[in-house]
C-alpha cells in the first residue's frame, strides 16, 4: 500500500500545481478571493544552494507562496532577479500567470532522476533546500509532451512537517489573515 504524506497526498502522487506570478501577495489575494484558497505562506529570498539551470550553476533569488486546498497544495512563485532560469522561460512563453509544474514527491531521488533521464527528459532546475535538511529538488523538462514541467522533491521529516504545517493552518482557517510569514 501506498503511505500517505503527512500533508495528506500518497508518495509519489502529484502533491502540488505550481503557477509563475508578478506579484504574491496580489496574486494570493486572487486565490483567496475567487477560489477560497488560503491561507498563503509566503517565504521571502527561499532559502537554497547548489542551484543549477540546465547543468549550470545559477544565482537565481526566488520568493514563493504555498496554499492548500484539501490536501492539493498550490504554489505561486516570483522571480526577484533578471537572471535565465525556467521560470523566466515559462513566462517568456506563456505569460505571467503561467502554470509552470507539478510537484511529485519521491524517497528515491536518484533513481527517479535517471528514469526521467533515460526517457530523454532533461533536469532543468535542480538545487538543495537548506532549512529542511539540504534535501534536493529538481524539475525535469516535459514542457514539450506535458505542457509543464514536474518537480522532484525529496521527502524527510523536515519537508512533510513544512507541507503539512501549513495544510493545517488551511484546515483552520476562518478567512483571517489570509497572508502569512514563517
Amino acid at each position: 500500500m501506498t503511505r500517505i504524506c503527512k500533508f495528506g497526498q500518497p508518495l509519489g502522487a502529484i502533491m502540488q500545481v505550481a503557477y509563475i506570478v508578478d506579484d504574491l501577495e496580489a496574486a494570493a489575494m486572487h486565490w483567496v478571493k475567487n477560489l477560497n484558497v488560503g491561507p498563503w505562506m509566503i517565504m521571502e529570498h527561499f532559502p537554497a544552494e547548489n542551484m543549477k539551470y540546465y547543468d549550470e550553476p545559477t544565482d537565481i533569488d526566488l520568493s514563493i507562496a504555498l496554499a492548500y486546498s484539501g490536501s492539493m497544495c498550490f504554489e505561486l512563485i516570483f522571480q526577484h532577479n533578471d537572471v535565465p532560469s525556467v521560470y523566466a522561460d515559462c513566462v517568456e512563453k506563456d505569460g505571467i500567470g503561467c502554470f509552470h509544474h507539478w510537484a511529485v514527491s519521491t524517497e528515491t531521488f536518484e533513481e527517479d532522476v535517471a528514469r526521467h533521464k533515460a526517457n530523454d527528459h532533461k533536469v532543468a532546475f535542480s538545487g538543495e533546500v537548506v532549512p529542511v535538511g539540504r534535501k534536493r529538488f529538481a524539475y525535469i523538462d516535459t514542457m514539450a509532451p506535458l505542457r509543464g514541467m514536474i518537480e522532484l522533491i525529496e521527502l524527510n521529516d523536515a519537508v512533510e512537517d513544512l507541507f503539512a504545517g501549513v495544510r493545517e493552518l488551511s484546515q483552520e482557517w476562518d478567512g483571517a489573515d489570509p497572508i502569512r510569514r514563517p
